[in-house]
């Protein structure tokens, strides 16, 4: 655990201080959100934030490549690691130029697909999970790779959603990957795993990276980090999802983690931004728009609209994202069902006192 500690200081570290340093060469190249239907800035800020992000992320992984604890994850050029850093590479590369020069959604989906072809040719693929009830369901590698760009094409999108307040995106994945670390960590050491895992590992930078970032971008933000930190983040979270998937294959039929399946972990942990992804989906589809279409129909605006502050409704959706995240977490580790229990009492009562009387009011006003 201390060999992962130090990798998430020097992630959150760095993060911290590249910010700094991207936030002024934003500005002199121009790389700037002068705001629009997914933003509630008026003046212009500072984009492309993930750059930053993505330098915690890379030293944090170059620091853990030199240390004993992980030497057996970069055993050579096609570990898994070293390819959900060239991935991650790709996709920062593309959100940069999407940040400040535009790129078409054809040309992001063509990019991101890119990404998770990399992460195939790694090994990082969804070859078979368990289900329960059902047992293992294994993929051809025909169904394989397209199922695994899938699944990135889908939590690069979900992160990128709900990149619409201050703070919110960083926070939420900052939790989220925090949660997930823990999930994995727990799952080596259960199944008995003498090496640490990609997953583990390249989630606990994740988190510092969000870490380091965060007090540059909670409200009021002095940077995004753009599409280049969310499709980024998105990416790399889909890959330990993945490589989670792979090693984890028949929980203990007497733990309520055999309720539970794995794969389904990560996306109980991922609540709030797959949910507002596929309600996204279906609103456009329903409103006859493209998927593409941005509008102010999402959750983050949904509690503006309900009367909450900035900051309060992305406190609102930190809890929300903790309450899911230990809520997973004691399901899927016995030892922590407390957490669940203690979780859920804490989510009813927040839920009562932050949404309820002043959603009743707010309602009652627009009637």
């Amino acid at each position: 655990m201390g060999a992962y500690a130090l990798c998430f200081a020097v992630s959150a570290l760095v993060a911290y201080g590249a910010t700094y340093g991207w936030r002024k060469l934003a500005v002199r190249i121009g790389a700037l959100d002068h705001g629009g239907e997914r933003h509630v800035h008026d003046s212009p800020v500072p984009t492309a934030g993930g750059v930053a992000m993505y330098a915690g992320f890379a030293v944090g992984l170059g620091v853990a490549s030199l240390m004993p604890t992980f030497h057996s994850l970069f055993h050579d050029f096609y570990a898994e690691p070293v390819g959900i850093l060239v991935a991650a590479t790709l996709v920062m590369a593309l959100g940069v130029l999407d940040d400040t020069r535009g790129v078409t959604a054809a040309g992001k989906m063509a990019g991101l697909v890119l990404g998770g072809g990399v992460l195939v040719m790694s090994g990082i693929q969804v070859l078979f999970f368990w289900v329960p009830f059902v047992g293992v369901i294994s993929l051809s590698p025909e169904l394989a790779a397209p199922f695994t760009i899938g699944v990135m094409l889908v939590m690069a999108n979900a992160v990128n959603l709900i990149d619409g307040l201050d703070g919110l995106a960083a926070g939420v994945v900052g939790i989220a990957a925090l949660a997930f670390f823990f999930y994995t960590y727990q799952t080596d050491v259960s199944f008995g795993f003498a090496a640490p895992s990609s997953a583990a590992l390249v989630s606990i930078l994740v988190a510092g990276a969000c870490v380091g970032f965060l007090p540059h971008n909670f409200n009021p933000a002095r940077v995004f980090m753009g599409d280049t930190g969310a499709l980024m983040l998105g990416t790399i979270l889909a890959a330990a999802t993945v490589s989670a998937i792979g090693r984890s294959t028949a929980p203990s039929a007497a733990d309520m983690a055999a309720v539970v399946a794995p794969v389904v972990i990560p996306l109980l942990i991922l609540g709030i931004p797959i949910a507002d992804t596929v309600f996204a989906v279906l609103r456009r589809a329903r409103g006859g728009k493209p998927v593409t279409h941005a509008d102010r129909a999402h959750i983050h605006h949904r509690l503006l609209e309900l009367g909450h502050s900035h900051r309060r409704a992305v406190l609102i959706l930190y809890a929300w994202t903790a309450l899911f995240s230990a809520a997973s977490l004691g399901l899927s580790i016995p030892r922590a069902r407390g957490i669940l229990y203690a979780s859920l009492m804490v989510g009813v009562g927040a839920g009562v006192y932050l949404l309820g009387p002043r959603a009743g009011k707010a309602w009652a006003k627009r009637g």
